[in-house]
């Protein structure tokens, strides 16, 4: 008999928004680096920056959910791994070779220690972390009706919110990289397997708070905005508005993350087009940047400078940006996957 493979079109349309606000930040984090982190003159560019930071912890809830939605259908752990692999670690090793040696050509260390770190493209921090998950997994799926409890969320959440207080205000974490992104992220990876085994009771909670989160998740978006601003005049660390592991944040991705699952749990009239580009999200993941670069030095440089930091210009510069970066990626995308094969290494 054949195991069903389990489709929820709100997945999609989440894993759709988290990789447009990947692009999002990237495109308005380059328009902070050409300003020398001018912030309070690009108050638009700084908002849209602070309040897209949902993007990889949810990227991580995604992935636990669609793991333990689906793990019915490997025969072994065998089987398991080596899916991991080719559908992940390949793409991932080919892109880390494409920027080390053709994009990002300075280097302080080997090929070998940036693509077990993800530093051949500032992106791809993101997919030795989420190896470690897809590793850790079956161990976790195992054990997890073991510790199916609503006070072990509540536990590894408040250890969370410590990590991430820790790390944001006190010292940041010195672990092994890929680690310390594992450890500030484990409990929204935990989350998704939760929900993924208690999703009509998830869907249950959103429906039933929609409005409360709602209204909590605009009051999160103004602190974290107020949040990294504030911090970045205090001590002058652009890490005080780049990073994505603070307590706030966390908090804002569970609101957010909930309400957009509540709205688009609902039957798409256009599904094909969803499902395609979540399709094509993880090639635009690996290849956005490279677009990123092209596109600021063939225009988007020239056209930042006539924008002299006025706000009237961010209303039009920042979108346009974004979207030359968007369509193009997309574009390459929807092209490579038609030809045979070389989605398979591509992502």
């Amino acid at each position: 008999m054949q195991k069903e493979k389990h489709y929820i079109p709100a997945v999609d349309a989440l894993r759709i928004i988290s990789i447009l606000a990947v692009i999002f930040i990237h495109t308005t984090t380059r328009t902070l680096e050409a300003s020398f982190f001018d912030l309070r003159n690009l108050p638009i560019t700084f908002f849209i920056n602070q309040v897209l930071r949902f993007a990889v912890p949810l990227f991580f809830i995604i992935s636990g959910f669609v793991l333990e939605l689906n793990f019915h259908l490997h025969e072994s752990y065998l089987a398991y791994f080596k899916k991991r692999i080719n559908r992940i670690f390949l793409p991932y090793l080919f892109w880390s070779a494409i920027y080390y040696f053709f994009v990002y050509k300075v280097h302080t260390e080997n090929f070998f220690y940036a693509v077990i770190k993800g530093d051949a493209s500032y992106q791809l921090y993101f997919i030795p972390a989420l190896l470690i998950f897809y590793f850790l997994f079956p161990f976790i799926h195992n054990f997890y009706k073991f510790f199916n409890s609503k006070w072990l969320l509540i536990v590894l959440g408040i250890l969370q919110l410590s990590f991430l207080y820790f790390d944001y205000y006190v010292r940041q974490l010195t672990l092994f990289y890929p680690i310390t992104i594992a450890l500030l992220n484990f409990f929204v990876f935990y989350l998704g397997i939760a929900i993924a085994n208690n999703h009509e009771r998830f869907i249950s909670f959103a429906k039933k708070w929609k409005l409360i989160l709602f209204i909590s998740l605009l009051a999160f978006a103004v602190y974290i905005n107020f949040e990294g601003l504030t911090y970045y005049l205090k001590t002058h660390n652009y890490l005080a508005f780049y990073s994505s592991w603070r307590p706030s944040i966390f908090i804002y991705t569970l609101l957010i993350g909930s309400f957009l699952y509540y709205l688009f749990d609902r039957n798409f009239k256009y599904t094909i087009i969803i499902k395609t580009l979540s399709r094509l999200s993880f090639f635009v993941f690996f290849i956005h940047v490279i677009i990123l670069e092209v596109v600021w030095y063939a225009i988007g440089k020239n056209l930042f400078a006539l924008t002299n930091g006025k706000i009237s210009h961010q209303l039009w510069y920042d979108p346009l940006y974004f979207l030359a970066v968007t369509i193009v990626s997309f574009s390459i995308a929807f092209i490579v996957h038609k030809i045979p094969y070389l989605s398979k290494i591509s992502g």
